[in-house]
């Protein structure tokens, strides 16, 4: 029924498309550049062996999207591949972007350490290329980091927290005391949900820093009830990017209170269990070709490359800068599954999505959420506003 119902559609955008454009066989390549022993694929173990959070390189999500456009190629004869390539670990990026640019892969989809996305975007700013951040929530990416050339299918870290501020407000659970790791990707998402916190009138009554150690001595930062005990709060926001602490918190506050952020309601962009708007459909494709459920990064990777299809059949052109100014035009919009249609915010080139509230294993809520308005798209209630951006690319 899903092939039957893409060759009709492929039939109805020929039936609009001038046939000289498409008449021959063509080529359009995207590129998946990894760099070897990354760091972020490397398991995580606890003390005792366990392993945490293990990710997964996402490109079985640009495998799925080019799998749902394969009746459109056949109606088309146009095709649309997909090139790896794995870095060495002294191998320099930009230089690795430019060989693929030159073979005619143009558009890259960058799971890499954020090191080499902010080099690649810095040096290639000029280039007629097209670059996906599918990994890295940083929000300097979007801000004072941000490049022409580098668009974001994945939320930052301020889409995030402010999808769980809408829903803390609604909620009226305006007291929050947050604990906070010592990574700096723990102090960047703890600065986040406080900036988010004076945007949507909620009241962090306190930060607590914890550690992850055994040592008596730090049994001030180690001891939950402790870190919890002398506040009054009606939500604990947790930042914990490693979770060997963080999975202890929930049902161990000294207060009978919900947790937030890194553990027990948590923001995605994705989540398997996601059941409007067709996302089982989806879930089910990816699991056929993935063999596991779709995560987040996995989503960031599918809806990069159905942006660019989109862009490439509407616009009937394989020039870059073409489908890179479609692509932050108002004419575009994506299917997110997730209810609103996703587009490209000009001055960042974030893709505007709503946000998944969940469990482990439900979703809770969607954001925006009802009520939260916004005089252009209820969407850009999440993240920084063009008033609020560093960044001015448009």
């Amino acid at each position: 029924m899903i092939i039957k119902g893409l060759v009709v559609a492929g039939a109805l955008l020929l039936a609009g498309t001038p046939r000289y454009l498409w008449a021959v066989d063509e080529d359009f390549s995207f590129g998946y550049i990894q760099r070897q022993h990354d760091t972020a694929y490397v398991p995580q173990r606890g003390y005792t062996g366990l392993s945490l959070r293990d990710q997964h390189p996402p490109i079985d999500g640009a495998k799925v999207a080019l799998q749902e456009s394969r009746a459109m190629q056949r109606a088309l004869k146009f095709t649309f591949s997909l090139v790896t390539k794995q870095l060495e670990e002294t191998e320099d990026v930009v230089s690795a972007i430019e060989a693929l640019a030159s073979q005619g892969t143009r558009v890259l989809l960058l799971d890499l350490p954020i090191a080499d996305v902010k080099q690649a975007a810095t040096a290639l700013a000029d280039r007629d290329l097209l670059l996906f951040n599918i990994r890295h929530r940083a929000n300097a990416l979007r801000d004072r980091d941000c490049s022409p050339v580098l668009f974001h299918t994945i939320p930052s870290d301020a889409m995030l927290v402010d999808g769980l501020s809408q829903y803390l407000f609604k909620k009226r659970w305006t007291d929050v005391l947050i604990l906070e790791g010592e990574t700096e990707a723990d102090k960047a998402l703890s600065a986040a949900f406080q900036a988010s916190a004076r945007k949507f009138r909620i009241n962090v009554v306190g930060t607590r820093a914890f550690v992850l150690s055994n040592d008596p001595r730090a049994r001030d930062q180690t001891n939950i009830p402790l870190l919890t005990g002398d506040a009054r709060y009606d939500i604990v926001f947790l930042a914990d990017s490693f979770g060997e602490f963080g999975r202890y918190v929930p049902y161990r506050t000294y207060r009978a209170r919900p947790v937030v952020g890194s553990e027990g309601l948590v923001a995605s962009s994705w989540h398997w269990t996601w059941e409007r708007h067709g996302a089982p459909q989806l879930n089910q494709r990816f699991y056929r070709i993935a063999k596991r459920h779709m995560t987040g990064t996995d989503w960031a990777a599918w809806a990069a490359v159905k942006s660019v299809i989109e862009a490439v059949v509407r616009t009937q052109s394989q020039d870059i800068v073409t489908v890179r100014r479609y692509l932050t035009s108002d004419a575009f919009t994506l299917d997110t599954y997730k209810g609103a249609p996703g587009s490209f915010r000009k001055w960042n080139r974030q893709l505007r999505q709503a946000v998944l509230l969940h469990t482990h294993n439900a979703v809770v809520a969607s954001a925006p959420i009802e009520g939260f308005l916004h005089q252009a798209n209820n969407l850009d209630t999440l993240g920084r506003d063009r008033p609020e951006s560093a960044c001015r690319i448009d």
